[in-house]
């Protein structure tokens, strides 16, 4: 069992913990496949541009630091 900080706060370990026991309390086997099906067509979806999020793929990431890297190289 995670241990409470010594200043008497709960760490992020046992925080997590607790929010995840209590709610698979409160859903059921078919909120978490519903969840797990919403977010892999999300994640489907992601056509290589940037994510909502505002990250780059990793294509791009990947294309850009290759770039750099050859103008870089001294022939």
């Amino acid at each position: 069992m995670a241990q409470n900080n010594q200043n008497g706060k709960m760490s992020r370990e046992e925080a997590g913990r607790k929010g995840g026991e209590a709610t698979s309390k409160s859903h059921d086997r078919e909120f978490y496949q519903e969840i797990g099906r919403e977010g892999g067509s999300t994640r489907g979806n992601n056509d290589g541009n940037d994510d909502q999020d505002g990250k780059m793929s990793r294509e791009e990431a990947g294309r850009k630091g290759g770039q750099a890297r050859s103008r870089n190289r001294k022939n």
